[in-house]
């Protein structure tokens, strides 16, 4: 009995110290961080993944934006005409604006100029809201993030495509009738969808963490669009001006005036290369390639922190 009582327990009853190294622990276990930033391979396989939820997720953003207006889908192409209605009021017939085109070019010019314009505006200023204006999708749900974005900018190419209808119909009623030219509307369309999209991108990740941004980006935009020669020939306006020649070439070249040039190049019969600044179709690759990359990965490296604090 004495030697009973007297026995040690034995030593695996003892209890263990607790483990302080909590991401040690959660390795011995198989534990991984929840939302975690995946690699950029695995994240451009999930994002593929998710293809039919940005397409109809698009298209449920393009029917219900005018879902509670009479005219309904109407405002897509009844919005931008009237802009341009106004801008040929002011710049083509106040201001003289039309300088240096043909004056039955310039409807065309201006209406294309607006609707190539608008698809850019429109795709930024939506990318600026994509995570602030959906916080209770990205709470809920887990998906890779660049969906919202991605998704508001196939919206708005869905909305110009829409609007590309009454585009035709203004080129033909100024005498620009369909030719093989025309095809290269596709290729100049799809370089500015990827353009638009890494800007998105970009513009989303800012306006998560700063939601005023969204109140100064019309601003920037507008600003953007008077230096883009929507409204007027960029080459045309700064023939004999004293304008240093760097200057020149930044607003020849800046992307929103590549696009448009291209796209009036393909649809215009009057608007040929003369107007178009060189390599036009390397820089539009160029821009496309540039904010693609960098704004995918720009917003990818902040994926963990969408929708938290």
């Amino acid at each position: 009995m004495s030697q009973a009582l007297d026995t040690p327990p034995a030593a695996s009853a003892r209890p263990e110290p607790p483990e302080t190294d909590l991401a040690a622990l959660a390795a011995r276990h198989g534990l991984t961080v929840s939302g975690a930033r995946p690699s950029l391979g695995a994240y451009v396989r999930q994002l593929w993944g998710r293809r039919h939820f940005i397409l109809a997720f698009s298209q449920a953003k393009l029917t219900a934006q005018y879902s509670k207006a009479k005219l309904g889908q109407l405002w897509q192409v009844a919005t931008p005409l009237l802009n341009a209605a106004v801008y040929f009021f002011i710049f083509g017939l106040l201001l003289g604006a039309r300088r240096g085109i043909p004056s039955d070019v310039y409807v065309p010019f201006l209406v294309t100029g607006v609707f190539v314009f608008t698809f850019t505006q429109s795709s930024v200023l939506a990318g600026v809201r994509a995570i602030s204006g959906n916080l209770g999708l990205v709470r809920a749900l887990h998906f890779p993030r660049a969906s919202l974005p991605v998704s508001f900018a196939l919206q708005q190419l869905q909305q110009l495509l829409f609007s590309m209808i009454v585009l035709v119909v203004v080129m033909i009623g100024f005498k620009s009738y369909p030719d093989a030219s025309w095809l290269l509307v596709a290729p100049a369309l799809a370089l500015q969808f990827v353009f638009n999209t890494g800007l998105a991108l970009i513009f989303a990740r800012m306006g998560s963490k700063t939601p005023d941004l969204a109140q100064l980006m019309p601003f920037v935009l507008r600003t953007w669009m008077y230096a883009s020669g929507v409204m007027f020939s960029i080459p045309a306006m700064l023939e004999d001006k004293n304008v240093p020649a760097w200057l020149a070439d930044v607003l020849q070249w800046n992307p929103a005036a590549i696009y448009m040039d291209l796209v009036r190049f393909a649809l215009i019969d009057k608007y040929d290369s003369s107007y178009l600044p060189p390599h036009v179709w390397a820089f539009a690759l160029g821009w496309a390639v540039l904010a693609g990359v960098v704004g995918f990965v720009y917003f990818w490296k902040a994926e963990e922190r969408y929708g938290r604090g």
